[in-house]
């Protein structure tokens, strides 16, 4: 027996010390690897279509005698509201702007015990690298879905239309554009990547709306030189004209960057 103090320092218990192990036997080798090829072990997987409420952010009127409708995608993380509040610089009567928000939300806090507590900060995400392919075909659809709904009431010939996407709503823009029934006016991809899986079949809807938008503040992770040149040559590469914006700034939409995109004309 050992003699060791409680937490408090006041009781004290005793502890049996750890008997000697003994050595394995035959059918206890076997239930460990049982165990193992059951961890290893894999399933069948199917999927099932259901139906889902999405949720979008608007700042304007359907109603109104519109010039330009604008589709902002926010970043991981982020909700369409308070993303859309970024944009807040551009309001006009003549601008519609819809922020949908990505279809899976999750905490952004630390993993508690027990249930998180009212006000827990809450994000959302376009996808992540589990089931992947699905994932983007949902959100592909959803906007597809929107966009529609959207130009339903809005008369698509009379305005000009923006998509743009902000870090992980990067590459949710440019698959949309690539994917999807979207035929906008103006490409512009602030503060993330290309999709990886991007070929020239898929790029060529990207290049024929052109030129396309790269926007990178100069202290962003992602614009680390390395990461720019593999960008510039890709897009070279798969026949993308584009244009290169760059900021005083992070990982961020500044009001700077947005009155230079209005501003901007393309080529």
């Amino acid at each position: 027996m050992e003699m060791v103090n409680s937490l408090r320092g006041q009781d004290t218990v005793h502890v049996p010390r750890p008997a000697a192990p003994r050595p394995s036997s035959p059918s206890a080798d076997l239930q460990i690897q049982t165990l193992a090829e059951k961890k290893l072990r894999s399933f069948e997987q199917r999927h099932l279509a259901v139906p889902k409420q999405a949720r979008y952010a608007i700042m304007g009127s359907l109603e109104g005698e519109l010039s330009e409708v604008w589709f902002v995608c926010h970043g991981h993380g982020q909700l369409a509201s308070r993303f859309l509040s970024r944009f807040l610089p551009l309001e006009r009567a003549d601008r519609l702007f819809i922020a949908p928000e990505a279809l899976s939300r999750y905490y952004l806090a630390p993993a508690v015990r027990g249930p998180h507590p009212p006000g827990t900060p809450v994000g959302a995400s376009w996808m992540t690298s589990e089931d992947r392919e699905c994932e983007i075909e949902d959100y592909v659809s959803y906007l597809d879905l929107l966009h529609d709904e959207v130009f339903s009431a809005v008369d698509r010939s009379k305005v000009k239309l923006w998509v743009l996407g902000f870090s992980q709503g990067t590459a949710t823009v440019a698959r949309w554009v690539a994917r999807g029934r979207v035929a906008p006016d103006r490409i512009v991809l602030c503060s993330g990547l290309l999709p990886s899986e991007l070929n020239s079949q898929t790029a060529e809807r990207l290049a024929r709306h052109s030129p396309l938008t790269i926007v990178l503040g100069s202290n962003d992770d992602f614009a680390r030189p390395d990461l720019v040149a593999v960008q510039e040559a890709r897009l070279k590469e798969l026949g993308v004209p584009f244009q290169l914006i760059r900021f005083e700034g992070g990982h961020e939409i500044t009001p700077e960057v947005l009155t230079r995109l209005t501003q901007a004309k393309a080529d």
